[in-house]
């Protein structure tokens, strides 16, 4: 398995990252993209993935910091997204839900991770909350990147417009909480457009909620995926690493530091 979605770097896992790592093997989860959010944990991000063959690495600025997406950081970031093992830019995006950035830096913000993209051809990963209007707009004009919403809990117009420029959807542990309402959205998404992630230390999935969340535990949210769109849980494991291996890239990526 692969999880497409973690925070590696972050201090709930960071000191415990070999033993993390090793955990996520014995579950199945030899792949792991580790997610950089803010300039000063990038070149962490970039070290732990090279620590470990199995990790790939992501850099952005989060919506939540959009106001640290300076000249200078952007500079430090269109440097780091050459290293061998950075496989996508983000996550990016817009969180209206929270507003702890200005929503015009936001915007500008995520304009500039997409330019980014379209210049480095690698993909982008998406945050999205609470501004489905806002981000359909934007995708309208993003067909030329290829990207992901990640942890998806939007609706279904935003979900259509993604599909419909050939986005991928990425679903997290939410999926398998017990009230969980976008069930037709899982089943909705395409065979070949479908990821899964743990977003951990966040969300963790039944049985583990509560705790802090890690790599290992993307196999259940593989599993309620599984159920939810009445497919063969193998079957549908095999189907997810092919798109997350499509999606990153990751054949033609460097596997070890």
């Amino acid at each position: 398995m692969i999880d497409t979605h973690a925070h590696l770097t972050d201090e709930r896992l960071l000191g415990d990252v070999e033993g993390v790592v090793s955990r996520a093997a014995e579950a199945g989860v030899d792949t792991v993209v580790t997610v950089g959010t803010r300039a000063e944990e990038w070149r962490r991000v970039v070290e732990v993935a090279a620590r470990f063959p199995g990790v790939y690495a992501s850099l952005g600025v989060h919506p939540h910091a959009a106001e640290e997406a300076t000249e200078e950081n952007l500079a430090l970031l269109r440097e780091l997204v050459g290293e061998p093992k950075v496989v996508a830019i983000g996550e990016t995006g817009l969180d209206y839900h929270y507003d702890n950035a200005p929503r015009p830096a936001q915007r500008a913000a995520f304009l500039r991770h997409l330019e980014l993209s379209r210049r480095t051809g690698l993909p982008v990963v998406v945050h999205a909350r609470s501004a489905d209007d806002d981000l359909r707009d934007v995708l309208a004009d993003a067909r030329d990147v290829r990207g992901v919403l990640h942890c998806f809990a939007g609706g279904r117009a935003l979900l259509e417009r993604a599909l419909e420029v050939g986005w991928y959807v990425s679903f997290s542990g939410m999926v398998t909480f017990k009230k969980y309402e976008g069930a037709d959205r899982v089943r909705e998404v395409p065979a070949d457009r479908i990821l899964v992630e743990t977003d951990s230390p966040y969300l963790a999935p039944v049985p583990y909620r509560g705790k802090t969340n890690e790599p290992a535990f993307v196999v259940h949210v593989a599993a309620k995926v599984a159920e939810i769109r009445g497919e063969d849980p193998e079957e549908t494991a095999e189907v997810l690493v092919r798109n997350a291996r499509a999606f990153y890239a990751l054949d033609g990526a460097a596997s070890a530091g």
